[in-house]
């Protein structure tokens, strides 16, 4: 079955028409996330402008507001209604490296028991590939000033929404995704970034 995703033009119009909605450092932190990805998928061999798309559209569902576990449910709405099945997909997948509801960081599960049982059953029963992966370790590396260690986006979430009894689980998830695409680019997937992290490190850990 050919990969339903929109083409990159269409998937940056969508991405600006849903920070007219909502501005805010959401709308950057996917632009890197998109970026983070192209760039991963040209050195693992995978498809870059499909890996470009999912990372741009992956929280394109806070369009909606400021919304807290409903957003992941309103982009898949919205790319479905689309036609971008693919693509809707990694609007679910983002968050859970693990498909458990539990490992959702969020503090805000705004949404109906109708809505949550379509959330659990989507999440279930989605058949993860690369792409799901790769969105998942962009979504863990990258703020919307940049791409950082995987260790430091991690507290970050963590510090702002407050571990969990599956934190732990969570992150040695995300550190397997990303030994996993380290063996597809056939070296420290970091190296790809050097001129990122080392502005990360002059700006946030002068003495």
């Amino acid at each position: 079955m050919t990969p339903s995703f929109p083409s990159v033009p269409e998937a940056q119009e969508l991405l600006r028409w849903a920070n007219e909605q909502n501005p805010g450092q959401w709308y950057d932190h996917c632009v890197v996330a998109g970026n983070a990805a192209r760039s991963i998928a040209e050195k693992a061999g995978l498809d870059a402008d499909r890996a470009l798309v999912h990372g741009l559209l992956h929280d394109v569902g806070r369009h909606e507001g400021v919304r807290g576990l409903h957003h992941i449910l309103s982009g898949y709405e919205l790319l479905m209604e689309k036609g971008w099945e693919d693509a809707a997909r990694i609007c679910i997948t983002h968050s859970f490296p693990i498909q458990d509801l539990e490992v959702y960081m969020g503090k805000d599960r705004d949404v109906t028991d109708e809505e949550m049982k379509k959330i659990v059953e989507l999440i279930e029963t989605a058949e993860y590939d690369d792409y799901d992966r790769l969105i998942q370790l962009c979504d863990a590396i990258c703020l919307p000033q940049g791409i950082v260690p995987i260790e430091v986006r991690l507290f970050d979430v963590a510090y702002r929404h407050g571990p969990t009894d599956r934190t732990q689980d969570k992150w040695r998830a995300y550190l397997a995704i990303k030994e996993h695409f380290d063996q597809l680019c056939g070296c420290n997937l970091f190296s790809l970034f050097e001129e990122d992290l080392s502005c990360y490190f002059q700006t946030y850990t002068k003495p």
